[in-house]
């Protein structure tokens, strides 16, 4: 049987990356009792996995973490099964984990479309990619085609090129008009021109094609290439791996079980980072896309006010407000484009863990009419790859989360009562 460990906090934070970094250092400056929790080995998410180096934004954060008193924890959150308490679990461990406060920084994931081979191994998304380079997949002399849209592409592309790949091309489905718009848009922001001036010095040379999406990748047994559409002419490409990256996703599946409010598929809060639901913050991607530095400064609102500091947190707000108004240029600037909605073919599997296919999905109304009638969105990842794409290919919406939230074992989700178990009991933090 799993041991059940039980710890109390003043404040819990859900979610290691920046946001959730961010939001433990400010809750606990004030000697409250915090907690962070994360299913991943380190902390940073998946913006400053690997990171740590001095002189990073990444390492100031880490740093501070380290000096704050933070408990740090491992395991992911899968269920609740009363106010104030989530249950986490690990390999061997169930977590009870019971808070005053909550801030929820649950991140953002990749939007896969669907076209013909992208199953294919190899085909993957472009953070996933830097992702498993990052933790070791080797990538030198490998060919590389980078496509989908946004400045991530950008930043994939260069990181993969430092590691020894070969970029084949970047394929933007934005037009030249779009990007010229972003291009002017980033005049209000001199880092971001900064950042721009570094990226285009190390893709030198590497060709940039707007007006440009994947329509097919080929292969034996994996990519072998990719063909592309290029301003309406088809051109085929020869790689190794095609990374994709059609914008983000937020997380916002332990918000929904939490019972916090929804507006246009985002969390909504207030200025103070608080949801519908007393005393629960949100932080971070799942309230909107913006990026890392949004990100980060909505965690300091929502860790300042989960420890009662509202005049600190009030003095972020116009940091925060020009930052979502540069995040709301970044969206309007890659918007995806209506043609994207013709990749996939009939036989085009859409669900990958069900093996639903285009044909089978193209004649329901909704997400739950496809749900009962092809088990779309019920398999392993409980529609986190599927849900986004068939968000964007149909207009669906989908309308319920229910627990666990992750996967979990069934001695996990009978057991924490089990007095027969070893318990485990800790204050936690300071």
């Amino acid at each position: 049987m799993s041991r059940v460990m039980r710890q109390r906090f003043e404040v819990l934070v859900v979610g290691g990356g920046p946001a959730g970094m961010a939001a433990a250092v400010r809750a606990a400056e004030s000697g409250q009792r915090v907690g962070i929790i994360d299913d991943n080995a380190t902390l940073g998410g998946q913006i400053w996995r690997g990171e740590s180096e001095a002189g990073t934004k990444a390492s100031g954060w880490v740093k501070q973490l380290r000096s704050s008193g933070v408990n740090v924890l491992r395991g992911r959150i899968f269920h609740q099964p009363e106010p104030y308490v989530l249950l986490a679990e690990t390999d061997d461990l169930v977590q009870e984990l019971s808070y005053e406060k909550l801030i929820l920084a649950t991140g953002a994931r990749e939007r896969f479309l669907p076209f013909p081979g992208w199953t294919l191994p190899n085909v993957m998304g472009a953070g996933g990619l830097q992702a498993m380079v990052k933790c070791g997949l080797p990538i030198h002399g490998k060919r590389v085609v980078v496509a989908g849209t946004g400045p991530l592409l950008l930043a994939v592309a260069a990181y993969l090129r430092r590691h020894g790949a070969e970029i084949a091309m970047i394929c933007e489905q934005a037009s030249w008009a779009s990007l010229a718009r972003f291009g002017m848009a980033l005049l209000a922001q001199p880092s971001k021109i900064f950042q721009g001036f570094q990226l285009k010095r190390e893709l030198a040379g590497i060709r940039f094609s707007p007006n440009s999406w994947p329509v097919a990748a080929s292969g034996r047994t994996t990519v072998e290439s990719v063909t592309i559409s290029r301003s309406g002419k088809l051109e085929t490409i020869p790689c190794d791996y095609l990374a994709c990256g059609f914008h983000l996703a937020p997380n916002i599946e332990v918000p929904l079980v939490l019972g916090c409010e929804i507006q246009d598929g985002c969390v909504r809060v207030d200025d103070l980072q608080r949801t519908s639901v007393a005393e629960v913050f949100c932080a971070g991607e799942p309230t909107g896309i913006g990026g890392v530095d949004l990100s980060v400064v909505e965690g300091e609102i929502a860790g300042f006010a989960a420890a009662g500091r509202m005049a600190e947190a009030s003095i972020l707000f116009g940091k925060r407000e020009k930052l979502r108004l540069f995040a709301k240029r970044l969206d309007r600037s890659f918007h995806l484009r209506s043609e994207l909605r013709n990749l996939p073919k009939p036989e085009t599997i859409v669900c990958r863990c069900e093996d639903v296919r285009y044909s089978h999905l193209r004649d329901h109304v909704s997400w739950r009419a496809a749900k009962l009638q092809t088990r779309c969105g019920m398999g392993a990842c409980q529609g986190r790859v599927c849900g986004p794409a068939t968000q964007f290919l149909f207009k669906w919406n989908p309308d319920s989360v229910r627990p666990p939230v992750f996967p979990a074992r069934v001695e996990s989700l009978a057991g924490t009562g089990d007095s027969k178990q070893e318990l485990c009991e800790t204050t936690g933090g300071r």
